[in-house]
């Protein structure tokens, strides 16, 4: 067959193909040639660049954002999320736990133990996002930093949990001890109580770690829970580098963990098991939290990022 011959095949059944939709049985059977034919004269047509196929993004996906950060970072997946106001904290939230729900419903796998922490303001955001499942997925939610605070703030943290695994089928795991504790004694006494110790035991089976990360100043919501240090506390965490936290596990802007006493207060997962999860996924976004993310990324604590446009954008320039 000459070559201009071929060409004009190739059109004619890209034209059938894609632009009356016809199948390629119907191409095969019009034409009078095989089935296998057809298959391999589309993939001419691209070859050819008789067919080009092009992607054209919604207003509000960013698909090249999302694929520049996963590639500098070297992360497993990049969710960057659409909004109006670089400082709205609120509109950044709430579009934060949308993303992070449909995330969540469409990538957990039957079995996988969840770990969500406790006192993340966008979590909450995302379990009042979700839908019901059709089938149950996880096996466990595993509460990851102490849930046990003020009254009024503590009942968040149980929500954040039983919610999420009501909507996932699965049983709810509790920590019943305090974020921060007053003493290294005093957690070693907390550690050694079994309930406590049968949740902490589950931290290394952990498959996808739910966390937020926090700025040095604390959220309101961790504020109003207690489970915090003292602003002289903060001042030796600032003047030994910090930039944030996941789970009250502080860390500097190039990611390095700070280590200090207060570290031996924290009732939560560790650096080296959230490293040992096989997705830590890091919800956060926001001027605020802008050197925190950074940093929870130059250490790779997580590897799968939920963010805002504006902060992905300064990320990557």
């Amino acid at each position: 067959m000459a070559r201009i011959d071929e060409l004009r095949l190739i059109t004619k059944i890209a034209r059938l193909y894609y632009e009356e939709n016809r199948r390629q049985s119907e191409i095969a059977a019009r034409l009078d040639i095989s089935q296998a034919t057809v298959s391999r004269l589309l993939k001419r047509a691209g070859d050819e660049g008789i067919v080009r196929i092009r992607i054209i993004p919604p207003s509000g996906i960013y698909l090249e954002l999302e694929t520049a950060l996963q590639e500098l970072y070297d992360l497993k997946d990049v969710v960057v999320v659409d909004v109006e106001d670089a400082g709205d904290e609120q509109e950044i939230q709430r579009n934060l736990g949308i993303a992070t729900a449909f995330y969540l419903e469409t990538t957990l796998k039957p079995g996988e133990v969840v770990g969500i922490s406790s006192w993340s303001e966008t979590l909450l955001a995302t379990v009042d996002s979700m839908n019901p499942l059709a089938q149950p997925l996880a096996s466990q939610v595993v509460q990851i930093l102490g849930g046990m605070g003020s009254p009024a703030a503590e009942v968040h943290a149980n929500h954040l949990t039983t919610r999420l695994a009501n909507l996932l089928g699965s049983q709810a795991k509790f920590l019943p001890a305090p974020g921060v504790v007053g003493s290294n004694g005093a957690r070693s006494i907390m550690l050694d109580d079994p309930f406590v110790r049968e949740t902490v035991d589950c931290f290394d089976r952990i498959d996808v770690a739910l966390v937020g990360i926090g700025a040095l100043t604390p959220s309101k919501l961790l504020a109003s829970s207690g489970n915090i240090f003292s602003q002289q506390e903060i001042e030796i965490l600032h003047e030994s580098g910090a930039v944030g936290d996941i789970c009250l596990r502080f860390f500097d802007s190039r990611g390095t963990p700070v280590i200090t006493p207060l570290n031996d207060r924290v009732i939560s997962m560790s650096f080296d098991q959230f490293r040992n999860a096989q997705r830590c996924v890091g919800i956060a976004g926001g001027q605020r939290k802008w050197d925190a993310i950074r940093g929870a990324l130059e250490g790779e604590w997580i590897n799968v990022l939920i963010t805002d446009y504006f902060t992905a954008r300064r990320l990557v320039e």
